[in-house]
């Protein structure tokens, strides 16, 4: 598991409420439960009305891998690969089944499989690359929904903030609750600009990254693939998948992916 999201926010909320400590405000006057339903619970709701319900359930069950960080680094794959090319040497492609169990994850199961059924080059190549364009195209979909979200919630807390002050507007014959009323009614702008930058875009630049990562780990186990399946020695397996391990992957197939996603969506 990667602690890092929960570290930072937790450091960001611990910011802030040092800083409302140092200025000897009180945390409970930022806690009002009706700005808070109206931000959080609009938000959520026109996030949902602007994505189809597809993407909304896509969003919340990534959620989990959005805490618990990649899978593995693209690096750790790379033993494994060896791993299968040294036993395809010596065993042939059809004893990859026997590997199947012990896959550190779903994709490279379904390589090997597809190893071991003697898929032809051209046909295991599209196999995968479509399998990684369907992944790349879910994640996209889950960061944007949560980026949407960190787009409309400051909106949506002006929004609450002009309905309060409306109200506000209503008891100008009552001037000893002004103030409070005032500062109850910029606590909607709060915290939709603090859920925008504490939550909802962290959110989405994380399972950006994770997506990121994921995409450069498939590409690694798809190279690697491809290069048993045509015979290629451990040794320089390994060379060419660490190789490839340190830099990004080609434009040409990034752009090749990004198109294939733009036109699913």
């Amino acid at each position: 598991m990667d602690p890092a999201f929960l570290i930072g926010v937790v450091l960001a909320f611990g910011a802030l409420v040092a800083m409302i400590t140092m200025e000897g405000a009180s945390i409970e006057a930022l806690l009002i439960p009706a700005p808070m339903i109206l931000v959080l619970g609009s938000t959520i709701g026109v996030g949902i009305a602007s994505h189809t319900l597809r993407d909304t359930v896509v969003a919340v069950k990534s959620l989990g891998r959005m805490v618990r960080g990649p899978r593995m680094t693209p690096e750790a794959v790379i033993p494994f690969l060896v791993g299968y090319a040294e036993k395809a040497r010596s065993d042939g492609l059809l004893s990859l089944e026997q590997e199947l169990d012990s896959a550190p994850d779903p994709f490279t199961r379904q390589a090997l499989q597809a190893l071991a059924d003697g898929t032809d080059a051209e046909d295991l190549r599209l196999m995968l690359d479509d399998e990684v364009t369907a992944t790349t195209a879910r994640n996209r979909v889950a960061a944007k929904f949560f980026s949407s979200l960190g787009g409309y919630a400051p909106t949506i807390g002006i929004v609450g903030t002009v309905v309060s002050l409306t109200h506000v507007l209503e008891k100008l014959d009552e001037p000893d609750h002004l103030g409070p009323m005032i500062a109850a009614a910029f606590v909607a702008t709060l915290w939709g600009l603090l859920s925008a930058n504490f939550i909802w875009n962290p959110i989405a630049g994380r399972l950006n990254r994770i997506g990121a990562v994921e995409l450069e780990r498939m590409m690694l186990v798809t190279e690697g693939t491809l290069a048993i399946q045509a015979g290629s020695a451990p040794h320089r397996l390994q060379e060419r998948l660490e190789a490839l391990s340190s830099v990004k992957p080609s434009a040409k197939r990034t752009q090749k992916a990004e198109q294939s996603i733009e036109d699913m969506l």
